[in-house]
């Protein structure tokens, strides 16, 4: 995905963000390997019932700041 870029130090701290506000993801649900974005973006689109849009803009307010809590 040339939109969304994720580096594994970054998804450490967004998937901490991803689970305080959608706490009914699984581990599985939140497997990421860097290179690997549009499938997590796919994955969690379903898991969340949200559009790919949506997935992509929460992930990248997300990193916006990383070392917020707010998501």
């Amino acid at each position: 995905m040339k939109d969304l870029t994720i580096t594994a130090e970054q998804w450490d701290k967004l998937k901490i963000k991803l689970l305080r506000k959608y706490n009914h993801l699984s581990a599985e649900d939140l497997a990421f390997e860097p290179g690997k974005e549009t499938e997590l973006v796919q994955r969690l689109s379903q898991r969340l019932r949200r559009t790919h849009e949506y997935v992509v803009f929460t992930l990248k307010k997300g990193m916006f700041d990383l070392d917020s809590n707010r998501l």
